[in-house]
């Protein structure tokens, strides 16, 4: 990749297999002829997804030009210079337009087109396509937030296409202009930079889920009832995230292995095996804090079982006093309803009772009363009830 090749005429950007992401084709028609005196219409302006394009040579920025138009003629112009464009969530018609001057595989620009596309490192001839997500760490949310980036990468052109708020390629390029001897090392340099650049920033996204994860700890055995939902939302941003990192394990070893084959610069082969072992920590890292939230909510599971069943056995012990209560209350209303029974008979006044005039007739109806009420104290007292 690294060898110059001469570069081929534009080709027409509406290939069939793009027809479909362009406007529908019509039937030839015959044009009106256009009187020579009319002016023509001054062409339309670029579109302002372009966010940069630049032009270098030996590691020096020779060029800025505004359109993809201009970069276009410059490049031709000046065969020996490299092009590096930047875009951010561009339109097919520039995609289309890009993929014409720089022979751009077919599969590829629709994958751009259409993103949300796997993290990936695809050979097109002698043009890398890469495919990368990356990630900021948003502290106000405290969430994850994933953006999507699309890097061609020929002979004599480097292409960004960037789905989403990270990462900043402007820092990247300054960063870069700021060193010539190893932006003079050419398009390669640039994409180890970029691979550099997403790799660093989840470094922040890191730091920020630790320190989620011990606030989650600190929360699920301070029995926070909305933690289970944090958890939750914090694991799926994990998947996501190890979407992100570990198939860039694989790409980075694709590339070292390539190494031999397309005589890659010693510096930029020491300067990816360090992009290599980032990716590696930060996959470990990930895949651990997937395990640890797991753990987090077994317990939080656990512990909430826990607290259910303390909640229940006090409710049982409460309704078991309760009942204890009610069957000493109905032990003492039975025993002094017998006595109650019992005068409630001899008070009703009647003329004709065969006890009113016997004359054990009160010490009768008041030893009764005592025996009732000693039986139904003993019996009561043996079932345990009072």
């Amino acid at each position: 990749m690294s060898e110059r090749r001469s570069r081929p005429a534009p080709r027409n950007p509406l290939r069939p297999v793009w027809r479909r992401s362009g406007p529908p084709e019509r039937t030839a028609q015959r044009e009106p002829a256009v009187p020579p005196a009319a002016t023509p219409e001054p062409p339309a302006p670029e579109p302002v997804s372009v966010v940069q394009a630049a032009l270098y040579r030996d590691g020096v920025r020779v060029s800025s030009p505004d359109t993809l138009a201009e970069t276009y003629r410059e490049l031709r112009e000046k065969p020996s210079g490299m092009a590096w464009i930047g875009l951010a969530r561009p339109t097919d018609a520039e995609l289309l337009s890009l993929a014409a001057e720089f022979d751009l595989h077919p599969l590829a620009v629709e994958d751009a087109m259409e993103a949300h596309q796997r993290p990936k490192l695809e050979r097109y001839g002698d043009t890398l396509f890469v495919v990368l997500r990356a990630a900021r760490y948003l502290d106000a949310p405290e969430e994850v937030d994933f953006g999507e980036l699309h890097v061609f990468v020929g002979p004599d052109f480097v292409i960004t296409v960037r789905h989403g708020a990270a990462p900043d390629l402007s820092a990247v390029r300054h960063r870069m202009e700021d060193s010539p001897e190893l932006l003079a090392l050419g398009p390669e340099a640039v994409l180890y930079a970029i691979l550099d650049a997403v790799v660093d920033g989840y470094a922040p996204v890191v730091a920020g889920v630790q320190n989620d994860i011990d606030e989650i700890e600190t929360e699920v055995f301070r029995g926070d009832p909305e933690v289970s939902r944090r958890i939750y939302e914090l694991s799926r941003e994990m998947v996501e995230f190890q979407r992100a990192t570990r198939p860039l394990v694989g790409m980075l070893h694709g590339l070292m292995a390539g190494f031999a084959k397309y005589g890659t610069d010693e510096e930029l082969q020491r300067y990816l095996r360090d992009v290599a072992d980032h990716v590696t920590h930060t996959s470990e890292r990930v895949d651990g804090f997937r395990q640890a939230l797991a753990d987090i909510l077994t317990v939080n599971a656990t512990l909430v079982t826990q607290q259910q069943n303390a909640e229940m056995r006090a409710l049982a012990e409460a309704g078991f006093a309760q009942n204890e209560e009610l069957k000493k209350i109905s032990s003492w209303a039975a025993i002094l309803f017998a006595p109650t029974l019992v005068g409630t008979i001899y008070g009703m006044n009647f003329e004709h009772m065969p006890e009113l005039d016997w004359s054990f007739g009160y010490p009768f109806a008041i030893g009764l009363m005592g025996l009732v009420c000693v039986s139904l104290y003993v019996v009561f007292k043996r079932r345990d009830w009072l």
